[in-house]
């Protein structure tokens, strides 16, 4: 069996002396684990970073076995990453979540095709600007995987006015009015992602979107397979969290 696809790298680690194990997403394959020969060595390491653009060949004699990957580079974005904190850990988040989320040989097209937008933009831009789409990839991961969230109408009223929170056992939005008795309960809605009307982006609604989709990951995906939140994802929302204290 065999195949070529585009994919991003998200790890990479070592098998024997000389060859490593890469764990790629692709665009019609979804995650995939293969063998690299030579994977080891600095040359090609240096091309599977996590975050590259690359084309990989998978061969193997039976679907399910591990098979072993040829790897072409694309696109190299890591190198624009590794010297700047917040850029570096967007992208270990991204990849952590990937690799903790996705299923294996499972497609995810849109999901892909918004990563790579969300990657060229941490790599081009810094924090403030890339943070809002790395919230929505992940709000757009859980809409791919059947666990999407409503934010178009309070829960409570049904109303699309003064939508502030988000219930944290449904995902549906909250108004203002509705939740007043309860907002310690509830989860901070940022307004960027209501996509009603252009805002200036606070370092608190960045902090609170990431809080938002950290929640509902363990929620309704990791949680129910014992599984928490990867730890370069925690580091992440700290760093937000963090920037927000600063600001205040």
């Amino acid at each position: 069996m065999q195949w070529s696809d585009e994919a991003i790298v998200l790890a990479l680690r070592p098998h024997g002396e000389t060859s490593a194990i890469l764990e790629a997403f692709t665009r019609a394959h979804g995650r995939h684990l293969g063998l690299v020969r030579g994977g080891a060595s600095a040359k090609r390491r240096a091309v599977l970073q996590p975050g590259n653009h690359v084309r990989i060949s998978w061969r193997a004699r039976l679907s399910e076995h591990l098979g072993v990957f040829t790897v072409e580079p694309l696109r190299a974005r890591a190198g624009d990453m590794f010297e700047r904190r917040f850029a570096l850990a967007g992208l270990n988040a991204f990849a952590a979540v990937a690799s903790a989320v996705l299923p294996e040989r499972e497609p995810h097209g849109p999901a892909f095709e918004a990563a790579e937008a969300l990657l060229d933009a941490i790599a081009g831009h810094n924090f403030a600007e890339w943070a809002p789409a790395y919230i929505r990839w992940e709000l757009g991961l859980l809409d791919e995987l059947g666990f999407g969230l409503d934010l178009a109408r309070c829960a409570a009223t049904g109303s699309s006015e003064n939508l502030v929170y988000v219930s944290p056992r449904s995902g549906r939005a909250v108004s203002a009015e509705a939740g007043a008795a309860y907002r310690d309960k509830l989860l901070i809605l940022p307004r960027f992602l209501l996509g009603t009307q252009e805002c200036a982006l606070l370092p608190a609604d960045l902090a609170a979107g990431l809080a938002l989709t950290a929640h509902f990951l363990v929620q309704w995906v990791l949680g129910p397979h014992e599984r928490t939140l990867p730890e370069a994802r925690r580091r992440l929302g700290d760093l937000a969290a963090r920037a927000r204290a600063e600001s205040d």
